[in-house]
């Protein structure tokens, strides 16, 4: 009989923009007893979470809960739900997340209008509302912080042009939640879509959303018309096409996450707990403390990196304040310097995709792997290891920099 080792998973510097280090108070949580998911001590964990999950989204919303799934899960759930075909969508693309909302779009059978800004820049607001009027659609899909790019789009005006034509507005702050500012009352924003494992420092495994009234009144009209394919005498008259999705129906999120309780899935008892704890850990550092800390690094890890003779891609006014994009110097080997970081200093950094593969490096602050010590052995380490491939930075600058800045105390 094959024998198979102790699983022992090495100690990683995790600076990528996802998944990051998790807070080991999370990974504490996680240990804990699993309950029933309707023993009344369950429920209250349930209901902390939900309220939680409101503060964290800066909402009055009803609806706050996640989705079990990684993030992507959280996306098709709100976009099935509220897509129904032939309805027209527009969508915003300035990076590689912008064509995963095209397609999962496309797939509702929705009749999907697209606009496409230059990766390393975002659109202006105007731009999005001028198109929205010109294309008069049933809703917005758009990315917040994009990742491939290390972009943010301003959100401010986009959901007031959403209102007057009555279009629902669906953000994707998969990488900003728990990061930066994320106002969906403020920004009238109906639907928003967050992330476990990257600003919240918890494992992929969930997606929290929330969605307003607005939204909510689609999703149960089209409950309506599910429940009249059953029984023709509840359809109604409404011409609206029943939601396909089981697992993914917010209509039956809803009632499961409700006082009713009505029975859906099994929940995932542990990464429950863990999503709990790392909102407990958000709220109880403030939000804006928290962005005011994700910022500090960032200027941190940006001036050394600059002083260490390296640029930056990307436009810096949207520099998303999470990731940090660096361009490959030219005749260096990316991959081998991604490499030697990984193997030699145990720390990883990303690459990119699409039109940007093998051009920069993308370097995350998120969460927990957002520190001082991390920022600066991650400058020492990317300095030592471009000598060792014979670039020539600027020796010993980059910590230093990075010193300067913590100096200052700029928070």
């Amino acid at each position: 009989m094959k024998r198979y080792r102790d699983l022992a998973p090495s100690l990683r510097t995790i600076m990528t923009p996802g998944p990051v280090e998790v807070d080991p108070r999370v990974l504490r949580a996680m240990s804990f007893p699993i309950l029933g998911q309707f023993d009344p001590e369950f429920t209250d964990i349930m209901n902390e979470t939900m309220d939680m999950l409101k503060e964290l989204f800066q909402t009055n919303n009803r609806w706050a809960f996640p989705i079990d799934g990684t993030s992507r899960s959280g996306i098709e759930a709100v976009l099935t739900s509220l897509i129904e075909p032939g309805d027209r969508v527009l969508v915003p693309i300035f990076g590689r997340f912008g064509h995963l909302l095209v397609e999962i779009s496309e797939r509702c059978g929705a009749e999907v209008i697209t606009m496409e800004q230059e990766w390393g820049t975002v659109f202006e607001p105007e731009a999005i509302v001028e198109r929205i009027r010109e294309t008069q659609p049933n809703l917005v899909a758009i990315v917040h912080g994009e990742t491939s790019t290390g972009r943010i789009q301003p959100l401010a005006g986009i959901g007031k042009a959403c209102r007057e034509l009555d279009a629902l507005l669906v953000v994707d702050a998969v990488a900003t939640i728990g990061g930066t500012e994320v106002r969906t009352d403020e920004w009238m924003l109906d639907a928003v879509i967050g992330g476990t494992q990257k600003c919240l420092s918890v494992p992929a495994g969930m997606a929290p959303i929330t969605y307003n009234e607005r939204a909510e009144a689609k999703v149960l009209k089209r409950k309506r018309i599910e429940r009249g394919l059953r029984d023709p005498a509840a359809a109604g008259t409404a011409e609206v096409a029943a939601i396909r999705s089981n697992y993914f129906d917010l209509s039956q999120l809803q009632d499961y996450w409700s006082s009713a309780r009505l029975n859906h899935h099994t929940e995932a008892t542990s990464m429950l707990y863990a999503l709990r704890e790392g909102l407990r850990l958000v709220l109880e550092e403030g939000l804006t403390e928290r962005f005011d800390r994700h910022l500090y690094h960032e200027q941190a890890l940006v001036a050394g990196i600059e002083a260490m003779g390296l640029r930056l891609f990307g436009e810096a006014s949207c520099k998303l304040p999470v990731v940090t994009c660096i361009l490959i110097p030219d005749g260096v080997d990316g991959e081998s310097v991604r490499g030697m970081l990984l193997q030699e200093f145990g720390i990883e950094i990303a690459s990119s995709f699409g039109p940007l593969k093998g051009k920069i490096w993308r370097v995350g602050t998120m969460g927990f792997s957002c520190n001082k010590k991390n920022v600066l052995l991650t400058l020492g380490a990317l300095e030592a290891v471009l000598i060792r491939h014979s670039f020539q930075v600027n020796a010993g600058k980059a910590v230093q920099a990075a010193l300067d800045m913590y100096g200052r105390d700029v928070r």
